[in-house]
């Protein structure tokens, strides 16, 4: 996705995921000129897991929008251990270190060792708004009172409010940019 933000924290938007996409198309329909792209997802099987596959694709991405002119690829990163701390506020989970220094969440730090800078938190990269029903049947949990409910897999708590019937997930990811020349 193309972006005229230019990697820069204050340039980047606090709505993550959902805001690349529509800046993307924004940029596309006003024939602005692009200055970054911004990564949208990286899956790796979970056989291929610890291959080093996840950092080759950063790489390839690099190169891809280097070849393009473009300044920096940018990521809102969805943390892959952040789930099993649904309570930690994104900007405190980011910031935990290793004993060796190293970023705690793996996928931060894959990031940041092949040369990624993280510089803050997309509060609200991605929204998922459905019927009490619908979350019910989506977790397979059930949801009986309005309040926060954790659902397995899920960044942070998942907001029911069963006198409007909606629930509400609103992900926080966490930006990194890679200059890509």
């Amino acid at each position: 996705m193309i972006l005229t933000s230019d990697g820069d924290p204050s340039t980047l938007p606090t709505r993550g995921i959902d805001a690349v996409l529509e800046n993307g198309v924004a940029t596309v329909e006003a024939g602005a000129e692009p200055t970054a792209a911004s990564a949208l997802m990286i899956v790796v099987a979970p056989d291929r897991l610890g291959l080093g596959l996840s950092a080759a694709c950063i790489g390839v991405m690099r190169g891809i929008v280097a070849d393009h002119g473009l300044a920096s690829l940018v990521a809102p990163v969805r943390s892959t251990e952040k789930h099993r701390y649904p309570l930690i506020a994104m900007e405190h989970y980011a910031s935990w270190r290793r004993a060796d220094g190293a970023l705690f969440d793996p996928w931060l730090r894959t990031h940041e060792r092949v040369g990624g800078v993280g510089t803050g938190v997309a509060p609200e990269s991605m929204t998922i708004r459905g019927s009490v029903a619908e979350w019910e049947d989506w977790t397979g949990l059930p949801m009986p009172e309005t309040g926060s409910y954790l659902v397995p897999g899920a960044l942070v708590p998942v907001e029911i409010d069963r006198e409007r019937d909606v629930g509400l997930y609103v992900e926080p990811n966490y930006w990194m940019v890679h200059r890509a020349r």
